[in-house]
């Protein structure tokens, strides 16, 4: 027989299983961003960056799951370290357009490594991985957590 505070128990949560796997990666990724002199959440808006080079601030919020009031001091740093830079956009002022550096590219090359040793750490097969990759896109792409 059910109870009725069985929806309370925390083996029946989704969020915790998901709440400590995160927290584990992170903090498996926190000695290798260090060396880079990045938090995990520059760490995700360099990879961004990296990858499109050019992006608006709204569009860089949107992509990393972040609102404005997370991304623009993260950003204010990142142009800090000469990583990026911020430029208002000619054509409308309330667009900030962020573009990476040189600088910023050179340390695309010492990130390398970062993803192979996480892949290390975490005890899936491939196929489990893939699995899980798939699902929890599923979870972001249908604004599961966002609706």
């Amino acid at each position: 027989m059910s109870n009725k505070y069985d929806c309370l128990k925390l083996e029946n949560q989704i969020c915790f299983p998901l709440y400590v796997v995160s927290k584990e990666v992170i903090r498996k990724y926190t000695p290798l961003l260090e060396e880079l002199d990045l938090t995990y959440t520059q760490y995700i808006c360099m990879m961004a960056l990296w990858d499109k080079k050019v992006m608006n601030v709204k569009d860089l919020g949107e992509a990393l799951y972040l609102d404005s009031g997370t991304l623009t001091p993260l950003l204010k740093k990142l142009e800090a370290k000469n990583y990026i830079t911020r430029e208002r956009n000619t054509l409308d002022e309330r667009i900030v357009v962020v573009n990476i550096t040189d600088e910023g590219l050179k340390l695309r090359d010492k990130a390398l490594s970062v993803p192979s040793h996480i892949g290390s750490c975490i005890k899936l097969s491939e196929d489990d991985a893939k699995t899980l990759y798939k699902l929890l896109h599923k979870i972001m792409d249908n604004n599961l957590i966002n609706g």
